[in-house]
C-alpha cells in the first residue's frame, strides 16, 4: 500500500494561471501541477531557477471541495510610446517622458474567492516535503503573492490504496467542516487512481520556469466522494 502526503489549500483569494495574453490574466478553477510544485519549492526554499528534478518525480492529485466565486480586477497600465527614441534609464526619466504622452490600456485579472482543495502527493521524498510545509522557507500563496493561505496546510503522510482514500483523512479548516469533494484531477500515472471518466488537456507543465513557458499535459478526471471526518 503506497504512502501519500496530503494537505489542504484554503484561501480567501486565489489565481491559478490560464493561457494568458497581454490584456487578460485568467484563472483556472483548481491549482494545476505547476502551481502545486511551485508551492512545494517555495516551502523548501527552492528558487524559480533552482533544481526541480526531485519535485518533478512526484505524482499529484487534487480534490476540489470549493472552487469559490469568480472575481475580476481591472488594472490600468501605462507605457511609453514606441515612437520615443530615447529609452528611460530610471523612474524619474520615465515620468518625464510620460508627460509627453503615454499609451494607456486596461488589463483584466481574474481571481477565485473562498476556495478549498485537497492535495495528495505520491513519490519519493515525502517526509522532507511534509516538514517544509510545516515550516516553509518562503511565503506561500495561491497563485499570486496577494493571495495568502487562509489556514495551515496540515500536512500528513498516510498509507492508502488510492488518492481518494488518502484524501478522506484530510484535516479541513473548521469553517469548512462537513465539506465534501466531488471531483478529483490526477496525473494519469498516479498510484491507485481509479478509471478516468474523461481526459482533459491543461497547459501547466513547466518547460522553462524562469521565462514562464508551459506546455500541455493530460489530466485524468474522476468523480469521487471525499468527505473527511470532523474530529471535533
Amino acid at each position: 500500500m503506497p504512502n501519500f502526503l496530503i494537505f489542504t489549500l484554503a484561501g480567501t483569494f486565489a489565481s491559478f494561471g490560464d493561457v494568458a495574453g497581454h490584456e487578460r490574466r485568467g484563472s483556472w478553477t483548481w491549482p494545476g501541477r505547476s502551481a502545486i510544485l511551485g508551492l512545494l519549492a517555495a516551502a523548501q526554499g527552492i528558487r524559480r531557477d533552482g533544481d526541480f528534478a526531485g519535485l518533478e518525480a512526484l505524482r499529484v492529485a487534487v480534490a476540489v471541495f470549493e472552487t469559490g466565486n469568480h472575481l475580476r480586477d481591472y488594472h490600468t497600465v501605462q507605457t511609453i510610446p514606441s515612437a520615443v527614441v530615447r529609452r528611460p534609464q530610471a523612474r524619474p526619466d520615465a515620468l518625464a517622458l510620460a508627460r509627453q504622452g503615454v499609451n494607456t490600456t486596461i488589463t483584466l485579472r481574474d481571481y477565485r474567492t473562498g476556495v478549498l482543495y485537497g492535495v495528495a502527493l505520491a513519490g519519493p521524498g515525502l517526509e522532507p516535503i511534509s516538514e517544509a510545509l510545516e515550516r516553509p522557507v518562503f511565503h506561500l500563496h495561491l497563485g499570486r503573492k496577494a493571495c495568502p493561505l487562509s489556514a495551515p496546510l496540515a500536512p500528513q503522510i498516510v498509507p492508502a490504496a488510492s488518492p481518494e482514500e488518502a484524501l478522506g483523512q484530510l484535516a479541513l479548516p473548521p469553517w469548512h467542516a462537513g465539506a465534501a469533494a466531488r471531483t478529483l484531477y490526477a496525473d494519469p500515472d498516479m498510484p491507485g487512481a481509479g478509471v478516468a471518466e474523461r481526459i482533459e488537456t491543461r497547459h501547466d507543465m513547466a518547460l522553462d520556469r524562469h521565462l514562464w513557458h508551459f506546455g500541455a499535459r493530460q489530466v485524468q478526471v474522476q468523480s469521487v466522494h471525499v468527505a473527511p471526518k470532523d474530529d471535533a
